[in-house]
């Protein structure tokens, strides 16, 4: 079992990109990260990496997308812990930017099973061992292209991108943390984008083929601000890199 003191965090799709940069700088906090991957090779690499740098991580192979895998993954974490401090969903999956006239069933369902049912399943599985925590907090990584606010501003360049996939999916995610966040006043659960909506900009990462604007580091400012607030922190909110940013 992990010492009663030390902060414990899982983090899905932590192999890479904002995961794994959350996973680095919580993990050099001195927090127990449980680092989790849908591949476990590319999670052993990443796990290595963090550990090199001393961090205290164990690799937890987890596709959100199978219930199999998400119940192996709260297995594998009962054996280090009875409670966890912070979850972090953070895998997603981007969908293929198809045109609203063209796009079909197909096209929306993985995406969904990534950004919304696999939300769901990881936060059910591991509630019992967040209830067990002293200030548990789910942290939610979505998107401002999930912002009514922000889609309906034709200043935004998200506006003028058409697609059904990506943004409605996040747009579900928001609202599952805000339903959340009403149902559990225990646990606090708040959203997150990786980027500057004011600015228009965002992080670079895999998903975007690297074409924003911040490093990865910064985009996961709002991740780690979250994810590190105290008892007295909020909940139900929806955050950018730098501050709250409408629905």
């Amino acid at each position: 079992m992990t010492d009663a003191v030390q902060t414990t965090v899982l983090i899905t799709g932590a192999n890479k990109g904002l995961g794994h940069e959350a996973a680095r700088r919580l993990g050099l906090m001195g927090w127990k990260v449980f680092l989790g991957s849908r591949d476990e090779g590319r999670g052993r690499v990443a796990a290595e990496k963090l550990a090199a740098d001393g961090i205290d991580v164990v690799l937890v192979p987890l596709d959100v997308t199978s219930d199999e895998s998400v119940a192996g993954a709260l297995e594998l974490v009962r054996g280090y812990t009875d409670r966890l401090d912070v979850l972090i969903n953070n895998a997603g999956a981007p969908g293929h930017i198809v045109h609203p006239g063209e796009a079909t069933v197909d096209e929306l369902h993985p995406v969904f099973d990534a950004n919304v049912y696999g939300l769901v399943r990881v936060t059910h599985a591991f509630l019992p061992l967040l209830q067990a925590a002293e200030n548990p907090r789910v942290v939610n990584v979505t998107s401002a292209g999930g912002a009514f606010s922000v889609v309906l501003d034709p200043a935004q360049p998200t506006s003028k991108m058409h697609e059904l996939a990506y943004s409605t999916s996040k747009a579900a995610a928001n609202m599952l943390t805000v339903r959340y966040a009403q149902a559990l006043p225990g646990i606090k659960f708040n959203a997150v984008t990786p980027g500057e909506n004011a600015k228009q900009t965002f992080a670079a990462t895999d998903m975007n083929n690297h074409m924003g604007q911040l490093t990865v580091t910064e985009g996961t400012d709002s991740i780690v601000r979250m994810a590190t607030i105290g008892p007295d922190g909020p909940s139900g909110t929806f955050e950018d890199r730098e501050g709250p940013i409408g629905w």
